[in-house]
């Protein structure tokens, strides 16, 4: 995100009353946490990868590729 914009996000949250200010919060740390898990699961995938590719790389199941 470029200053320009992080600036004017800011500029206009501080035009909120409090009340809405920490509903924003609540879901930038909402949204955050979605971020944190995705993350988790991209990571958990990939370490995953080298021990599935003995089971899924093998002529028998070739097949299975093209569905």
């Amino acid at each position: 995100m470029n200053d320009i914009v992080r600036d004017t996000l800011i500029a206009k949250i501080a035009q909120l009353p409090d009340e809405r200010v920490a509903e924003i919060m609540t879901f930038v740390d909402f949204v955050r946490a979605q971020e944190e898990h995705r993350a988790l699961v991209r990571d958990c995938l990939r370490a995953s990868e080298p021990a599935f590719a003995k089971v899924w790389d093998n002529e028998e199941d070739d097949i299975y590729n093209d569905l």
